[in-house]
């Protein structure tokens, strides 16, 4: 048995990998499954993206003797995106567009796909995941059915994750003015703080984002377009300059 640690470089797998191996509890490989917007832009914030080859694979290798198997599909959100619907009577010839919030096509295409394609060829082995001991109740039970959870087995919290990684000198730079998520940047799923910020630092995702807008039949948020939060964003700083 081979025992693999799902690693996307958050605060929560760094953290089951750090719990496991202080405890004695054998850790085989880390596989990270990279997702990509296009063929040269990655979903993660660039300050991750950065740290994640540049810090983190090396870190795990030379610390815990720990090496990462990246994962990448053939797939990308754009191509997935101008994609159109054939066998859907009502969607038909319209682009799949944004992701919807019930069963996003995101999720699968993107991530479930490629690292189910992997696990074809990882032979006999066990999934250890990153999920806290005050998050687990909020996860379906597909999503946790069957894996190792160091975190919650020890009843550590998310709260206690940070300090984790802290201690072992890997947590993310992109944990940073209150961003406590590391979604794919361009994700509907985000909070509004994290979207306000990916405006102001990332200017040039922003526009990309705001450039999918007139080709999607679903918004991009439930009744709310990317050009909506835009006009949002820069009325807040209208108002902040005009108090300054």
């Amino acid at each position: 048995m081979r025992y693999i640690a799902s690693c996307s470089f958050g605060k929560g797998s760094i953290a089951a990998i750090a719990c496991r191996m202080e405890h004695g509890e054998p850790i085989g490989e880390a596989v990270y499954c990279r997702i990509m917007f296009d063929d040269g832009t990655s979903a993660e914030y660039p300050e991750h993206e950065e740290w994640i080859h540049a810090r983190a694979i090396p870190a795990l290798e030379s610390m815990y003797g720990i090496k990462t198997t990246v994962v990448q599909g053939k797939l990308t959100y754009l191509k997935q995106f101008y994609t159109r619907y054939v066998r859907s009577k009502e969607k038909k010839g319209l682009y799949y567009g944004f992701p919807g919030l019930k069963s996003p096509w995101c999720d699968d295409k993107l991530k479930s796909q490629p690292i189910k394609t992997w696990q074809k060829t990882a032979g006999e082995h066990a999934i250890i995941a990153g999920f806290t001991a005050d998050e687990v109740e909020r996860q379906s039970p597909g999503a946790i059915k069957g894996k190792l959870l160091p975190l919650v087995d020890y009843g550590i919290t998310e709260a206690e994750t940070y300090e984790i990684c802290r201690r072992i000198g890997l947590l993310s730079p992109a944990y940073r003015e209150g961003r406590n998520r590391l979604r794919c940047w361009f994700c509907h799923n985000q909070r509004l703080d994290d979207l306000r910020l990916l405006r102001r630092e990332y200017p040039q995702l922003w526009a990309r984002l705001l450039g999918l807008d007139c080709d999607s039949f679903r918004t991009f948020k439930p009744e709310t377009a990317v050009k909506d939060l835009d006009n949002r964003f820069a009325n807040e700083e209208a108002q902040i300059s005009l108090w300054d």
